[in-house]
């Protein structure tokens, strides 16, 4: 283990950043991609039964974010830590939080099935269910809660193979239960004749499957094993989880938040403003994906170089992100804004859907490429334990300007009120980021400049 953590750390300080960065995101991006489709999938498929459907399955997403909050929390608290040790060759306290985030995630998972089931129909209606889509919501959501545990923990494997620089065992994991997903969800609703109860119980047999496949990756290569023998519940891990994993939780619990307060505000519209936008938001977050996953490439030689004080790799790999980021997100919101009939249609070709549909998501492809910035500096910010900068810009899209616009616009602007709120919340978060980002980024740079004469690494933009 020793000579193999030895090499990991002479590739990750010394090796090419953008090469690096590139090699781990490719993986981590296809597992982002295909973690999308899980919604995506059901999405699709619950479009051929009826509109009603599709905004069940739309209402369910918030519990999604929850678990997933859960889930990247323990993860991203765990593997920012993990990163930054094996960056100081302290390997014996990376294997102790290993198992302690996995361990943590578990339970966590465990909790929300079981509060889920006992609150299952408050809950829909929480959530926004209408009386035509009550029924449909709670036979899905109902199923969907089996696999919390499940979801959540695969999570943490999954981020914490990545901050050690082992996406592609990561991507293995994720990547076979999406396509099982996709097999094996339609013969359930279709050939067995279950409808959104085989969605569901589709969902949750891949999930089961990803989880057993990265408990066994998790034993390949050079991967911190989990051992039950390093559990550590005290208060230095636990407090380690909170600051490297608060704006992740952050992000993902406002994300639950604000997608209940935007089916609640579609509602008042109908069911098909709810299934459009629901549909919108299934394509924006697969677009999305895929800076998620450049960015989380990033995060482990951040960590990793931040760790050893090589702030200058640290800057190149922040820039290099972002430029690529720009280029990406660009791309395919320009193709996103041309096509946009064609894909809301491509989910459920109702006329009304289509019509909502369009104009909500041609209105957040128009700034997506904002985001570029916001989402890596916040896990730039995130890696290198700046966590109240951190947990501001992560609360920010979706909650510090999101909530208060989808409160009030619709009563202004009715439809269109919901229609543009991401928009306007995606632009005001970019104006955020920019003084939060900015005086760590001198920072680094000053520290770059002081460690210039011993070091000729990396160099800053």
């Amino acid at each position: 283990m020793g000579d193999r953590q030895t090499d990991r750390f002479t590739q990750m300080t010394t090796g090419s950043v953008p090469a690096l960065i590139t090699r781990l995101a490719v993986p981590t991006i296809v597992t982002m991609l295909v973690t999308a489709l899980y919604s995506m999938a059901d999405t699709f498929f619950v479009g051929r039964l009826s509109t009603q459907a599709t905004a069940a399955v739309g209402i369910s997403f918030s519990v999604m974010s929850v678990i997933q909050a859960i889930g990247y929390f323990f993860g991203h608290g765990s593997g920012n830590f993990i990163s930054r040790k094996l960056g100081e060759r302290d390997t014996d306290a990376a294997e102790h939080m290993a198992v302690t985030g996995f361990v943590l995630a578990l339970a966590g998972g465990t909790l929300v099935t079981v509060l889920g089931e006992i609150f299952l129909e408050p809950l829909c209606l929480l959530l926004g269910s209408t009386p035509t889509i009550l029924g449909d919501a709670k036979t899905y959501l109902g199923i969907v809660l089996l696999g919390a545990p499940f979801m959540a923990s695969s999570l943490v494997l999954n981020n914490q193979m990545r901050f050690q620089g082992n996406a592609i065992y990561a991507m293995y994991g994720i990547v076979s239960g999406v396509v099982l997903n996709v097999i094996i969800t339609p013969v359930l609703m279709f050939a067995c004749g279950m409808g959104i109860a085989g969605a569901a119980t589709g969902t949750v047999v891949s999930q089961v499957c990803s989880f057993c496949l990265l408990l066994y990756m998790d034993r390949r290569g050079n991967n911190i094993r989990l051992r039950i023998s390093k559990l550590a519940i005290n208060r230095r891990y636990v407090k380690e989880i909170i600051y490297g994993g608060s704006p992740s939780l952050s992000r993902q619990a406002l994300a639950a938040l604000s997608t209940m307060l935007l089916n609640v505000a579609a509602g008042a519209f109908g069911d098909a403003a709810i299934a459009a936008m629901s549909i919108v938001t299934r394509i924006c977050f697969f677009i999305f994906s895929i800076l998620l996953g450049f960015g989380q490439g990033f995060q482990p030689v951040c960590g990793f170089n931040y760790g050893a004080k090589l702030y200058g790799r640290v800057l190149q790999g922040f820039w290099f992100c972002v430029r690529m980021g720009l280029l990406l997100l660009g791309t395919f919101s320009i193709l996103g804004i041309i096509f946009a009939p064609q894909l809301i249609a491509a989910f459920r070709h109702d006329p009304d859907v289509i019509r909502v549909g369009t104009v909500a998501l041609r209105w957040q492809l128009a700034v997506f490429p904002l985001n570029v910035f916001v989402t890596i500096s916040n896990m730039m910010l995130q890696t290198i334990r700046k966590s109240a900068k951190a947990v501001t810009l992560a609360s920010a899209r979706q909650g510090l300007f999101f909530i208060p616009l989808i409160l009030v616009l619709p009563h202004f602007l009715g439809l269109r009120g919901v229609e543009i709120t991401q928009s306007l919340a995606d632009v005001l978060t970019f104006f955020l980021a920019i003084p939060l980002t900015w005086s760590v980024i001198k920072e680094m740079r000053r520290q770059a400049q002081a460690c210039q004469p011993s070091n000729d690494n990396g160099q800053s933009n």
